[in-house]
């Protein structure tokens, strides 16, 4: 029985989600601004949930129809079978989301839908589900546009980029499912190098180490599905089974994580460590303006420094090529210094590319719109992605010794345009 999903993403990321959901075996694949609506029976879901590495969560779409008013939107939730969904035991937890709709209070809208559920449990069961908006067991989204309600139970818990294990907090990292998107972008493979220079906890290097192994990312969690009433337990332990047995040798895999700060270094290890992938990576601890390359060809990827990120720590703050605004631990330092710091950090960087990356494909992920015209390379590719409510930039450089730098003097206003 086939029944209608709906899986949001980073935005930007769309095409490569409607592209996995296909190849999982999903119907009906359309994607919108925001994410990917498609069709499939419910181990399809469970599969999108376990496998999907840039799906945020799986949504099934339980009504829609067209409201006028917030009476309207409690009649369609309340008209929904949801004692067939879910036990009245069961915690729950109510979300709205809305574009350019006529009502005035999302609060009085979430609370109507609130209203309207337990209104009907109470009517059926005589007893109402018990609120909980810290880890509800069952989450209800319902999205409004100038003229439709959509209503939504959520079958992934919390959201996908929770992958299932410890995270030593040193910086606040990429979404992983941003990161994984932003490595189908770099067109990286398994059997090439990849080198993330200012790795921070090591988000790209543990979404590449799970890459290269087909170790599901959500191998080592729960899902909300498993709440439901369509949960069925054998079934699901035969599909999560398979899916775990699909797992490669790592006999080729060569991961390399370096940053200026030691305690990055440290804590991208023990991320490796936990996610089981501690064997795949080397690391140092290195300025990236003193880094070698590992290796004569391979993909470089990391987010360096912009305007919103803050200073190093002390303990690197002496060492003269430290990126500026590259760190997370004390107070930003004012916008005008950090943006003539990093005016004069960035021909540095693409300097070093040019002597001890030929041969390599660079890849910055950056929301600083300066960055292509003080790196002094000509981006091959631009691809525009939004990290949170940050618009930022995905830019490629092809480094071949003497060929794409750019003369000194010459305009660089062409390389601002996307």
């Amino acid at each position: 029985m086939s029944e209608t999903f709906f899986s949001p993403c980073p935005r930007g990321l769309e095409p490569l989600l409607a592209d996995e959901l296909t190849a999982l075996g999903a119907q009906y694949v359309k994607p919108v601004h925001g994410g990917v609506s498609f069709a499939g029976d419910w181990a399809l879901c469970w599969r999108v949930n376990l496998d999907s590495r840039i799906a945020t969560r799986v949504m099934w779409r339980v009504a829609e129809r067209g409201y006028r008013s917030e009476d309207d939107v409690y009649a369609l939730a309340r008209e929904q079978a949801w004692e067939k969904y879910f036990a009245v035991e069961r915690t729950l937890r109510i979300y709205v989301t809305a574009i350019r709709s006529p009502l005035r209070s999302l609060n009085f809208v979430t609370l109507r839908v609130k209203d309207a559920i337990c209104d009907r449990f109470r009517d059926l069961r005589g007893q109402r589900p018990s609120i909980d908006t810290e880890a509800p067991d069952v989450r209800v989204y319902a999205f409004l546009t100038a003229e439709t309600c959509t209503l939504y139970l959520d079958t992934s818990g919390e959201a996908l980029t929770r992958r299932g294990f410890k995270r030593a907090k040193h910086e606040a990292p990429l979404k992983e499912n941003l990161a994984a998107g932003i490595l189908h972008l770099t067109g990286w493979q398994p059997d090439q190098a990849l080198l993330d220079p200012m790795c921070g906890s090591g988000t790209f290097l543990i979404e590449a180490g799970l890459m290269a192994l087909d170790i599901p990312p959500g191998a080592e969690r729960s899902f909300g599905f498993e709440k439901l009433a369509s949960y069925d337990p054998v079934a699901w332990k035969r599909q999560r089974t398979l899916a775990l047995q699909r797992r490669r040798p790592a006999s080729d895999v060569r991961l390399y994580g370096a940053d200026i700060d030691m305690r990055a270094v440290d804590a991208a290890r023990y991320n490796l460590r936990e996610a089981g992938l501690d064997d795949l990576a080397q690391f140092r601890t290195s300025d990236i303006l003193q880094l070698e390359a590992p290796e004569d060809h391979g993909v470089l990827l990391c987010n360096p420094p912009y305007g919103v990120r803050l200073t190093a720590p002390r303990a690197a703050a002496g060492r003269r090529s430290a990126p500026p605004g590259g760190y997370r631990d004390e107070p930003a330092p004012e916008a005008d210094g950090a943006e003539s710091e990093l005016a004069a950090w960035y021909p540095k960087l693409g300097d070093h590319l040019k002597q001890a990356f030929a041969g390599w494909r660079c890849h910055f992920f950056s929301g600083d719109p300066a960055l292509p015209k003080k790196i002094g390379l000509k981006a091959s590719r631009r691809t525009p992605l939004m990290n949170g409510d940050i618009e930022c930039r995905l830019f490629a450089y092809e480094v071949v010794a003497g060929s794409n730098r750019r003369p000194r003097g010459a305009s660089a206003e062409h390389e601002a345009e996307d």
